[in-house]
C-alpha cells in the first residue's frame, strides 16, 4: 500500500515521532492509524512521542572546525540540568561532526543524515528515550572559507550562547576569535548597514523624529538631529560599527582591518532565544509527573 504523506503528517501531529519512523510505522502496518500508532508504541518509540508537547528552551550550543569547514549548532532540552549531562554532550558531539561531513542543507536533510549510531533523528530520539527530556535539533549553519581566510569561535557560560566569525583576508585566527568574543558580549542584530533593511531604517526615522520635536527642538534641525542620532543607533547594531571591546578607540572594522583582513560572516547562538517558555506552577508540575507526562 502506498503512503502518502498527508498520512505521515497525522501520525506525527498525533504521536510526535520523526517522520522517517512514522513513514515506517504506517508501512509496516498497511496505512492502518491506530496500528501504527500501536507498533511506535511496542517499538519504544512512543516515549518520545509522549515528549512531543513540552518546551524544549534550554540546551547548548556547539562550535566545530574541520579543515575550510566550521559548524555552529543548538540542539535544546527541557532542562539546564540536562545539558550539562555526558550523554547529552556526547550526542551532541556526534551529530555536530555528522552535520559537517555531509553538509546537509535544511534541518529536514539534516534529520536523515546517516551515521553509523543511526540517522540523526534516530540518534536523538534515542536520546529522549535514555535522558527522559525532549530533544530537538533547533538549528545549525556550516561557513565555508578558503586558505587565506580564518575562522573563529567562541563559546560562552559553557555553551549558553555560541559565535562563529568568519574574516577575509587574513589568516590571524586569534584576532578572529576577539571578534567572536566581541559578538558574543555585546549581541550585535547586522553585520554592517548593508544588512538593515530601509523599512527598519525609515521606522527608527520617524521615531528620531517625533522625540526629537517633543524635546521642543525647532524643525530646521530636526532632520540633523535625526542623521546624526541615526548613525548612532547603526553603530548600536551593526557590529561593524561598535567600538571594540578591548580596545575601544577602534571600531570592529578598523581592529580587523588592522589584521589585514575584513569581517564577512558572523553567526550568534544563544540558547533557548526566541523560544516561548512555559510557565508551570507547582500544583500543575506534581499533576503531570503523577499522570506520567
Amino acid at each position: 500500500m502506498a503512503i502518502t504523506a498527508a498520512q505521515v503528517k497525522e501520525l506525527r501531529e498525533r504521536t510526535g515521532a520523526g517522520m522517517m519512523d512514522c513513514k515506517k510505522a504506517l508501512v509496516e502496518t498497511n496505512g492502518d492509524m491506530d496500528a501504527a500508532i500501536d507498533y511506535l508504541r511496542e517499538n519504544g518509540i512512543a516515549k518520545a512521542a509522549k515528549k512531543a508537547d513540552r518546551i524544549a528552551a534550554e540546551g547548548i550550543t556547539y562550535l566545530a572546525t574541520e579543515g575550510n569547514k566550521a559548524l555552529v549548532l543548538e540542539i535544546n532540552s527541557e532542562t539546564d540540568f540536562v545539558a550539562k549531562n555526558e550523554k547529552f554532550v556526547d550526542l551532541v558531539k556526534v551529530v555536530a561532526d555528522a552535520l559537517l561531513t555531509n553538509e546537509p542543507k535544511s534541518l529536514e536533510e539534516a534529520m536523515t543524515v546517516s551515521t553509523e549510531e543511526g540517522t540523526i533523528e534516530t540518534i536523538i530520539n534515542n536520546g529522549i528515550a535514555t535522558i527522559g527530556e525532549k530533544l530537538s535539533l533547533r538549528r545549525f549553519e556550516i561557513v565555508n572559507k578558503t586558505d587565506k581566510d580564518a575562522f573563529g569561535t567562541y563559546s560562552h557560560m559553557g555553551g549558553r550562547i555560541g559565535v562563529l566569525t568568519l574574516l577575509e583576508d587574513t589568516t590571524d585566527e586569534e584576532a578572529a576569535k576577539d571578534v567572536a568574543m566581541h559578538i558574543a558580549a555585546l549581541n550585535p542584530k547586522y553585520l554592517d548597514e548593508s544588512q538593515v533593511s530601509q523599512e527598519e531604517l525609515e521606522h527608527e526615522k520617524k521615531i528620531l523624529s517625533e522625540q526629537a520635536l517633543n524635546e521642543g527642538k525647532p524643525a530646521a534641525i530636526v532632520e540633523k538631529m535625526v542623521v546624526g542620532r541615526l548613525n548612532k543607533y547603526l553603530e548600536e547594531i551593526c557590529v561593524t560599527k561598535q567600538k571594540f571591546v578591548k580596545d575601544d578607540s577602534l571600531t570592529v572594522e578598523k581592529f580587523v582591518a588592522s589584521k589585514g583582513g575584513k569581517l564577512i560572516k558572523f553567526v550568534r547562538y544563544e540558547v533557548g532565544e526566541g523560544i516561548e517558555k512555559k510557565e508551570d506552577n507547582f500544583a500543575e508540575e506534581v499533576m503531570s509527573q503523577v499522570r506520567g507526562n
